[in-house]
């Protein structure tokens, strides 16, 4: 079962376990997710955003078609806002910074992307740290994804030579799990107009 932080008639905000998928994958073997456990409760539950398998974290859900268009939107507009936290190796020098590299697929090695100063989207991620750890030569994080791009957090770490711990995707040593949480969401209620926030504790 998956847990719930919040459920009306207009939508759910649910906590993704790391390791799980957000929304079915193409194969058989692949359609236990999110999404799908949700709507064996509620039959109208739909996906709004997605998270990556390896992410834990806050997930919204819509009820309804047309709950899903407005919250939909408002993600489309950057209305949106997330924090996530990661632990990343190697310790930053910097307390904040910012990483705007344009990312694309790399379609021999998929799922995996890359950046293209050419042919990618624009990506942006502001980061601060929040402690270091000096002995295990690793830094925590909070990042911000201003946009969405598949994988960006992932990527604009590494790109920075400071790969999220246990991300061998993007060059970092294996690890228990990919240490990245989707923890604060923000958002507006689309039928009250109430300024909604939540927050799921960090598990690493």
């Amino acid at each position: 079962m998956i847990l719930l932080h919040y459920i009306d008639d207009a939508l759910l905000v649910a906590e993704k376990p790391a390791g799980l998928l957000s929304v079915p994958g193409r194969s058989a073997e692949n359609q236990d997710c999110v999404v799908a456990r949700l709507q064996a409760v509620y039959a109208d539950a739909l996906t709004v955003h997605r998270l990556d398998q390896v992410t834990s974290g806050l997930l919204l859900h819509a009820r309804g078609k047309d709950m899903q268009v407005a919250l939909s939107m408002q993600f489309e507009k950057r209305q949106v806002g997330k924090r996530y936290e990661a632990i990343v190796q190697g310790l930053l020098e910097d307390d904040a910074g910012e990483v705007n590299l344009p990312l694309i697929v790399d379609w021999p090695n998929r799922p995996k992307q890359m950046v293209d100063h050419e042919r990618g989207k624009p990506a942006l991620t502001r980061w601060r740290v929040l402690s270091r750890d000096t002995e295990a030569q690793r830094t925590r994080v909070e990042l911000e994804p201003v946009t969405g791009r598949s994988h960006q957090l992932r990527l604009h770490m590494a790109s920075l030579g400071h790969p999220i711990v246990g991300d061998v995707l993007y060059g970092a040593e294996a690890a228990q799990r990919v240490c990245l949480h989707a923890r604060k969401l923000q958002f507006t209620h689309p039928v009250t107009g109430e300024a909604l926030a939540f927050e799921s504790a960090t598990p690493f």
